[in-house]
């Protein structure tokens, strides 16, 4: 029995967490302000071979570091909330293989993920199936409901048994939700269900980094009445800074 996955898809939304507005009417019962900006500046003076950003109405604005510390700074003032640090993510591969599968015997492969973030909102990355594992016979792999018939696409559970079967992932390394301590797996969210499951977190944070690494494990395991085939779907990941 051959197992395979198609290519993994990755989708990048970049969201806001409420409207911008440069200006914005203030208004009671008994005025209107039209225009209210306020401020003692604004915007983003640049020339040929400068740029400008201006941050004024705060108290000690700039950028401290040592005072009798060290390896720590502090970035006081608006201009810290732009990202100085670029929002990217990567996955190091874009299929998984398990080749052949022995009855009884968990196989596994790892995907690694890699997110650097500067966003003053942090930033999440889920990921979802759009189906169960899938031959062209139309025959299916169930997504695993782990040894104690605890897991699904929102809670984890312990999985060592050979004789849970089924398709699943844990995660580990960095910005990990607690649920995968212990080496615990959970299904993938299905979104071929009547009604879709949704899509469950995988990394998320909300301090900035560079190269912020986690490992998501894959994991498949069948029983001796499986059918045989070469059975795939497709994982999809989206990653969404927080603005």
């Amino acid at each position: 029995m051959k197992i395979k996955f198609c290519s993994f898809f990755v989708f990048l939304f970049f969201l806001l967490t409420g409207p911008v507005w440069a200006v914005h009417p203030m208004e009671s019962d008994n005025f209107k302000i039209d225009w209210p900006n306020l401020n003692m500046g604004a915007g983003l003076p640049s020339s040929d071979n400068y740029g400008l950003g201006v941050t004024t109405g705060q108290t000690a604005p700039g950028l401290y570091e040592g005072y009798g510390s060290t390896g720590f700074k502090v970035r006081a003032g608006f201009q810290y909330i732009h990202s100085l640090i670029p929002f990217t993510f990567t996955i190091d591969k874009i299929a998984v293989d398990f080749g052949v599968l022995t009855v009884g015997v968990g196989t596994t492969d790892t995907i690694g993920l890699t997110v650097s973030c500067g966003s003053a909102g942090g930033y999440t990355i889920t990921a979802h199936e759009n189906n169960p594992l899938t031959s062209s016979a139309a025959s299916t792999i169930d997504d695993t409901t782990c040894d104690a018939d605890d897991c699904d696409e929102v809670d984890a559970g312990t999985w060592t048994l050979s004789t849970t079967y089924g398709f699943g992932y844990g995660m580990s390394g960095t910005d990990v939700p607690g649920e995968f301590s212990g080496g615990k797996y959970k299904q993938y969210a299905d979104l071929s269900l009547p009604t879709p499951e949704t899509p469950q977190a995988v990394m998320t944070g909300s301090n900035a980094g560079r190269n912020k690494q986690a490992t998501m494990t894959l994991k498949v395991n069948v029983s001796g009445l499986q059918a045989a085939g070469v059975y795939e779907n497709i994982i999809i990941f989206i990653a969404t800074p927080t603005y």
